[in-house]
């Protein structure tokens, strides 16, 4: 289980010197002889579902948001589960990530769920290349590529003294050469999550020295997006439950791969 960690920040102004303890304190009950999930993008969503079926599991979950204040699908959660702790997390924020591993370094972590991502709105993609927004286009690569294997790269070492030893990242369909959509459409969507893609594939060389295995799925066409039906897609709750039976069997045979939701069927690159 985390401990209470004391932090000593230690400022030196010219021949002054002052130092203060902050107190870190786990924020929630989590039960050494339970499995542990570690949810990034956990306020709405596919990340919400994801707490809510690992909470109905009787797993700890670690499950990180931007404005955990602004959560209030997730805090409702925390209220009547106690093995839910909710931290702050900006993913691009590599000093918190690093201060959040630190929080938890003695706690293993069966599952790093990497979650949060840039979605494109609706309205906006099916825009060509003169509606690209470039800063947009950046700010996707930094959520939905750099930061998952930021985060990979910090909390290997929990992964690796955990009981399952896997790492999960939700990718897509539509930043796979093989099977990604033949148009032009969700340009920064679709390039961040092919530099994902590629980012995971070759991290997946390292994982299995530390018998992680790394695995990115498709969750599927999914209704995110309250009030708004896409034609053809699914519900977050079904997403979910599919893609924790693939999660359920991974095996080290299914590191480096790219997987479907439905069926833990490869897809290709």
């Amino acid at each position: 289980m985390p401990r209470s960690i004391a932090l000593v920040a230690c400022i030196t102004l010219f021949t002054l010197s002052s130092c203060t303890t902050i107190q870190v304190a786990p924020t929630a009950n989590l039960a050494a002889d339970k499995p542990t999930v570690l949810i990034t993008g956990s306020n709405r969503g596919i990340g919400l579902e994801f707490v809510k079926q690992f909470s109905e599991r009787g797993w700890n979950i670690i499950a990180t948001a931007r404005k955990p204040e602004e959560a209030a699908d997730l805090q409702a959660i925390a209220d009547n589960y106690d093995r839910l702790a909710i931290e702050q997390l900006d993913v691009t924020d590599f000093d918190r990530v690093k201060e959040l591993q630190t929080v938890y370094q003695d706690q293993p972590i069966d599952i790093l769920l990497s979650n949060a991502g840039i979605t494109p709105k609706y309205k906006s993609a099916f825009k060509k290349v003169s509606g690209v927004d470039w800063d947009m286009a950046r700010k996707s690569i930094d959520v939905n590529a750099i930061a998952p294997l930021q985060i990979a790269h910090i909390f290997m070492g929990n992964v690796a003294a955990s009981d399952q030893k896997k790492i999960v990242v939700i990718s897509s369909k539509g930043g796979s050469f093989a099977v990604g959509p033949e148009m032009p459409m969700m340009y920064s969507y679709r390039a961040s999550k092919a530099a994902l893609n590629m980012y995971m594939y070759t991290l997946s060389f390292e994982t299995p020295k530390k018998d992680v295995i790394l695995t990115l799925l498709s969750p599927g066409q999914v209704n995110t997006v309250p009030g708004m039906k896409l034609p053809n897609a699914i519900e977050t709750d079904e997403s979910v439950s599919k893609m924790l039976a693939v999660i359920d069997n991974l095996t080290p045979q299914h590191n480096g791969k790219f997987l479907d939701y439905e069926d833990g069927s490869e897809i290709g690159w």
